[in-house]
C-alpha cells in the first residue's frame, strides 16, 4: 500500500536541508547496480500481447479498442507520453492492426518511444482527432458494432468517439486489457523481481541509519538515494512514525523517530516501468509487549493470505480467509478499527495498484501470471499501526514470493 509521491516534496525538502546531495551519493557509492542485467520488454513481447488482444476482442466482439497514454499505452506500443486536452491515443483492432493518433507537431517525439509497427495518424490544431479515428476504422469496415475503450479513457475523449462513429457502440475495453495485463509474463516477473530486490536492499541500507530525531522526509531522502544507487527509479517513500502509523496513508502531523515507538515504512521501485511495493514496521529501541503481539499476529495474517492464494480460488476469498483470523483474536470484525480497514491485497505490475484486488467479493479466480500486494495490516488509532507488505505471483503450482516476509520483529529486514 502507498499514497504516490505522499512525502514527494517533504523528502527533496530534508534531502536538501539536513542530508546533502553529496553525502547521500558518498554513502551510497558501494552499492551495487542490482538492475544492470535487467531486460527491457521488448518488441516482440509487444505483439505477442496485441496478438492477445486480438484474442480477446474476438472473443468478447469488439471490432477496435481506444487506449489513451499510460500504462496500458506503454503496455501495448511502447509509447511513453501524458494525457492533455490534445488527443494522443492507440487504436487496436481485432485484425491486429495499430494506430496512434496524435498532433502533428508531436508525432516525432511520438515516435521516439513507439517499440512497434503501427501507422501514425496526425491531426492539425483545427481538426477532431477522433474524426481521424472513425476514419481510419471505416476502411477497415468498423464503422458499426462494438468499439472498446481502455476504462480510464477520459469522458471527452469517450463523448468524441461516440459522435463520431454514431453507428457504433462505445463499450467498456476492460475485458481485452485486463484480460491481457493481468497475467504476467516471464519477463515482467522477472523485472519485478529485480525491483523487489532493489527496495529489499534499499531497506537493509537504510535501517541501521535511523537516528533519533529524525522526520519522514529524512528517512526518505536515504532511502529514495539508495534505491537510485542499487539501479531502480525511486517510485514512492511513505514513512509513517509513531501514532501516525495507525492511519494507513499517515497523518499531516509533525513526526520524529522516538524510542519505543513503530517506524513503518512502505517504499518501492521502478525497473524498466514494472513497480515493486514493500512495507515493514519495526521499533526504534526496545519493542513493548503489546507491540510484539500486533507485529506477530500481523505476520501470521500475512501467511493465512498465502496459504489461501490457490489457483482458481476466487480472489476475495484471500480476503476473508484474513478477516476470519483476525476477527478470532478480537479485531475488527469486518473492515472496523481496530484492526484491518483496508483490502488485503491489489494487483501490482505496471502499475503500483493494478486489477484485481484481494477484497471481499471479488470474484475473479486466480491463474498464473497474477501478482498481487499482501499486506493485511493491524491499526490501532491512537497507538500506533503494524503494516508488513510483501508481494507474490501465481504460478502453475500455486504462489511465490517476490519478497520474503520478515521472521521477527526485531528482525524486520532478514
Amino acid at each position: 500500500m502507498h499514497r504516490r509521491h505522499f512525502l514527494g516534496t517533504a523528502a527533496l525538502t530534508g534531502l536538501a536541508a539536513t542530508l546533502p546531495a553529496s553525502v547521500l551519493a558518498a554513502d551510497t557509492a558501494g552499492l551495487p547496480n542490482l538492475a544492470a542485467k535487467a531486460v527491457p520488454i521488448g518488441k516482440a513481447e509487444r505483439m505477442v500481447r496485441i496478438a492477445q488482444a486480438k484474442a480477446l476482442m474476438a472473443a468478447n466482439d469488439i471490432g477496435a479498442l481506444l487506449i489513451e497514454p499510460g500504462s496500458s499505452l506503454v503496455y501495448f506500443t511502447g509509447v511513453q507520453w501524458w494525457r492533455s486536452e490534445r488527443l494522443t491515443a492507440a487504436v487496436l483492432t481485432r485484425e491486429g492492426e495499430v494506430a496512434i493518433v496524435t498532433p502533428f507537431f508531436e508525432e516525432p517525439s511520438v515516435r521516439e518511444s513507439l517499440g512497434i509497427d503501427a501507422e501514425v495518424l496526425t491531426w492539425n490544431e483545427d481538426e477532431n482527432p477522433l474524426a481521424a479515428v472513425a476514419a481510419w476504422l471505416g476502411n477497415r469496415g468498423l464503422t458499426k458494432g462494438r468499439i472498446g475503450v481502455e476504462e480510464t479513457v477520459r469522458y471527452f475523449a469517450v463523448d468524441g468517439l461516440e459522435k463520431a462513429m454514431p453507428e457504433a457502440t462505445v463499450v467498456n475495453g476492460a475485458p481485452v486489457v485486463r484480460g491481457c495485463r493481468m497475467h504476467k509474463s516471464a519477463a515482467e516477473i522477472a523485472l519485478m523481481q529485480i525491483a523487489s530486490d532493489i527496495t529489499i536492499a534499499a531497506y537493509r541500507h537504510t535501517a541501521p541509519r535511523i537516528e533519533a530525531g529524525m522526520t519522514p522526509a529524512d528517512i526518505g531522502a536515504i532511502m529514495a538515494a539508495a534505491t537510485v544507487a542499487l539501479g531502480g527509479r525511486s517510485e514512492f517513500e511513505l514513512i509513517l512514525l509513531g501514532e501516525a502509523s495507525a492511519y494507513p496513508h499517515g497523518s499531516g502531523k509533525p513526526q520524529a523517530v522516538r524510542e519505543g515507538e513503530v517506524v513503518l515504512m512502505d517504499c518501492g521501485a521502478t525497473v524498466h516501468g514494472y513497480q515493486s511495493d514493500i512495507s515493514r514496521s519495526f521499533v526504534y529501541g526496545k519493542a513493548s509487549t503489546r507491540q510484539r503481539q500486533v507485529w506477530d499476529q500481523m505476520r501470521k495474517g500475512q501467511d493465512v493470505a498465502f496459504a489461501a492464494a490457490k489457483l482458481g480460488a476466487p480472489a476475495g476469498a484471500i480476503d476473508d480467509a484474513v478477516r476470519r483470523y483476525y476477527a478470532g483474536l478480537g479485531w475488527g470484525p469486518d473492515y472496523k478499527l481496530p484492526g484491518t480497514s483496508h483490502r488485503t491485497g491489489h494487483g501490482i505490475g505496471l502499475d503500483g495498484h493494478e486489477p484485481v484486488n484481494l477484497v471481499r467479493g471479488e470474484t475473479t479466480k486466480l491463474a498464473p501470471g497474477m501478482c498481487f500486494s499482501n499486506e493485511p495490516g493491524i491499526y490501532i488509532p491512537g497507538e500506533f499501526g503494524i503494516r508488513l507488505e510483501d508481494c507474490f505471483y501465481m504460478t502453475d503450482s500455486g504462489p511465490k514470493w517476490f519478497s520474503e516476509p520478515p521472521p521477527s520483529i526485531d528482525r524486520p529486514f532478514d
